[in-house]
């Protein structure tokens, strides 16, 4: 059931944000480590609908820090500490699972996340499957840009990767007219002194 595969996503993406706190919290000037919050599966026999989850309230301002498809750029996500771990968190695991899985749908409030997604490649990882489309790690790999927190942890730039099949689709829009060529140039432009900008901080 939908309920079942919830609590199994997002209590797997608990243990990975568990692994990431171990791993980031004795860093010197890390800080607090964003936390996904337990959801427990209970099972009522004599109800309509048997299965009902169970979980904290989070009460303060809810903010979704990565979105499902990775397409929009949330600004209080870049600009906020809890937002950019988040980025951190999901470059992470991408790493540590050598691109296979990415917890997406990062929403919360302050430092404490519920309502998570994963998504994985079609195959599964380790015998897990996702929930969400296996497009949204592409997106992660050409949108995600390293913060500090990246940095702290010695994660590897995914610009690279990015960097060539950026060459590879402006060799084809040759042929376009020049309008378009430029309208592509812009973007990129406009996003390069942002990187400098935070990796200096």
């Amino acid at each position: 059931s939908v309920v079942i595969q919830e609590c199994c996503v997002q209590n797997t993406a608990r243990e990975y944000a568990k692994l990431y706190a171990a791993e980031a919290e004795p860093l010197e000037g890390f800080g607090e480590v964003p936390e996904i919050i337990p959801i427990f599966l209970i099972h009522r026999p004599a109800n309509n609908i048997p299965y009902a989850t169970v979980e904290e309230e989070l009460v303060g301002e809810f903010v979704k820090y990565s979105v499902k498809d990775g397409k929009e750029v949330n600004f209080l996500r870049r600009d906020s500490e809890a937002g950019q771990k988040c980025c951190t968190f999901q470059h992470w695991v991408y790493e540590k699972t050598n691109g296979n899985l990415l917890v997406t749908d990062l929403q919360g409030v302050g430092m404490k996340l519920t309502d998570v997604g994963i998504a994985t490649l079609a195959k599964g990882y380790k015998g897990f499957k996702g929930n969400c489309s296996f497009s949204f790690i592409e997106q992660f790999r050409a949108l995600h840009q390293c913060n500090e927190y990246c940095e702290m942890l010695g994660l590897k730039s995914l610009r690279t990767t990015h960097q060539k099949q950026r060459k590879a689709t402006s060799m084809k829009s040759k042929s376009l007219p020049n309008s378009s060529m430029v309208k592509k140039m812009v973007p990129k432009k406009a996003r390069e002194p942002r990187d400098f900008i935070s990796s200096e901080h």
